[in-house]
């Protein structure tokens, strides 16, 4: 099963550094320059799409429901301090580009027919943005340069469970699928808007899991 994530607007995938006389906040690429997320990150978001739901759950559903879902975060996504018996079944990779594009970028760099910085450089672009006083007037040193990887870009993430997930693991996975709306940096700017999938054997099962996941919820 993968996690495909399709770019609604430009995002940045930040590393935490810039590049000294080019960007303040520079995105996360791999040697051949191609973008990516890491699948901690990622993972990390789905989980507070799951608390956000569970949250949710509380506030109307009878109790035996609520251990039912609660139960359902515990195999996707474990819990702190979690031993060998609660450990987390789902193993989110890195969001790359296309297995196939990768490949056919790779070899093309390795054949030096471009560069990796060319990669990079065809898959972004830099945005720059400066904060503003109360009377709009930019303020003195706030000037960033930020790259962010271009809008309509396509991302996907192999999902593992090391044990079979059943309906309920399945049907709340989608929904935080389904939930998952920003990722990156400058969100709240209006960057890192996402629509998020799940794809099985090519596939897009996200409906089908989803609709399991509002019938059992109305019961």
């Amino acid at each position: 099963m993968k996690l495909k994530l399709t770019l609604l607007s430009d995002t940045t995938f930040g590393r935490g550094d810039g590049v000294a006389g080019l960007v303040d906040a520079e995105v996360e690429h791999d040697e051949y320059g191609m973008p990516y997320l890491r699948g901690r990150t990622l993972k990390g978001l789905l989980a507070g799409e799951a608390a956000n739901i569970l949250f949710a759950l509380k506030q109307f559903a009878a109790a035996d429901k609520i251990e039912r879902w609660e139960k359902a975060v515990q195999y996707l996504f474990g819990s702190p301090g979690s031993t060998l018996e609660t450990i987390a079944a789902l193993h989110v990779g890195d969001a790359c580009l296309p297995d196939d594009l990768r490949q056919a970028v790779a070899a093309d760099i390795d054949a030096q027919k471009y560069t990796a910085g060319d990669v990079l450089e065809s898959l972004t672009t830099i945005r720059r943005q400066t904060a503003m006083d109360e009377s709009g007037v930019p303020e003195k040193g706030t000037l960033r340069a930020m790259r962010v990887v271009l809008r309509d870009t396509t991302f996907e993430a192999n999902l593992h469970f090391i044990q079979p997930p059943d309906d309920d693991a399945l049907a709340l996975l989608a929904a935080c699928t389904k939930a998952l709306r920003r990722v990156g940096t400058g969100s709240n700017r209006g960057r890192g808007r996402v629509q998020a999938t799940l794809v099985d054997d090519n596939q897009d099962v996200t409906a089908t899991h989803w609709n399991h996941f509002q019938e059992e919820v109305r019961r």
